[in-house]
């Protein structure tokens, strides 16, 4: 990707609509509309990193009831001719063909290189990588487990999606809120994956979601280890103008 005069690439993750609740959620979601209105003027890219739902499912016919403006917005986003791409955190792991076919948006389900105006990168939602992260590994076996999608598939939508969202606002391992706090850079398991990477590739910048922390630090070799930090608490996001990558905190 080369980017034009005056364009940049925004980077976000974790914002989890619909937690605790709905209404509870609202002014968040709101104030991350008025983000992406906010960037539209400046945006070559957006990359959305993962857990923009607290839980998502897609049934054949059905989608979760909720996130108009949110859902609306990157329509309009995507119509106005601004790519998308999209990385599935570990609360909405079942995407199935709705964000591609309804608002051109690509998903993926592993982390990706890419290279913007000569500087590489490698990212990702960051769940599930590295040396840690040990009780979402064993939960995420079981939740992309085509049995347990296919047993769930069959649950009425209102009882299927109501345990789900229980299950992600109470159990510590799916919410995250086992580990969101700085273990120090010797334990932070994406630290140490993000080092290991480099030992085979360099890269620049390794920007992932998932800590619910905004984080930098430095590797070896002049690359970067850089975390989203979250919609919930910190309302931060990172900015890429070709030559400098920033992590900022939206205020508006």
């Amino acid at each position: 990707m080369q980017l034009a005069e005056g364009k940049k690439v925004y980077f976000a993750s974790d914002n989890h609509l619909g937690a605790p609740n709905t209404k509870a959620s609202l002014p968040r979601e709101k104030k991350f509309v008025s983000f992406l209105e906010a960037i539209k003027a400046d945006a070559q890219a957006i990359f959305l990193m993962g857990d923009l739902f607290d839980f998502w499912f897609e049934y054949k016919t059905v989608v979760p009831k909720g996130f108009t403006r949110t859902l609306g917005k990157l329509a309009e986003l995507t119509d106005a001719g601004i790519p998308i791409y999209y990385f599935v955190g570990n609360h909405d792991l079942w995407m199935n063909g709705y964000f591609e076919e309804e608002l051109n948006i690509p998903v993926f389900h592993h982390p990706q290189q890419l290279e913007i105006n000569g500087t590489k990168f490698f990212i990702g939602h960051g769940d599930g990588l590295g040396p840690g992260d040990k009780g979402f590994k064993r939960m995420k076996k079981v939740f992309t487990n085509p049995v347990s999608k296919w047993f769930f598939r069959w649950l009425h939508p209102d009882l299927g999606v109501r345990l789900a969202q229980y299950l992600s606002v109470n159990n510590k391992i799916i919410s995250g809120d086992a580990d969101a706090k700085f273990l120090g850079e010797d334990k932070e398991w994406l630290v140490q994956y993000c080092k290991r990477k480099l030992e085979a590739e360099h890269h620049d910048h390794f920007i992932f979601g998932h800590r619910h922390l905004p984080l930098e630090i430095d590797l070896k070799n002049n690359s970067r280890y850089t975390n989203l930090g979250d919609w919930i608490q910190y309302f931060t996001y990172a900015v890429f103008d070709g030559k400098e990558l920033k992590l900022q905190e939206f205020k508006s």
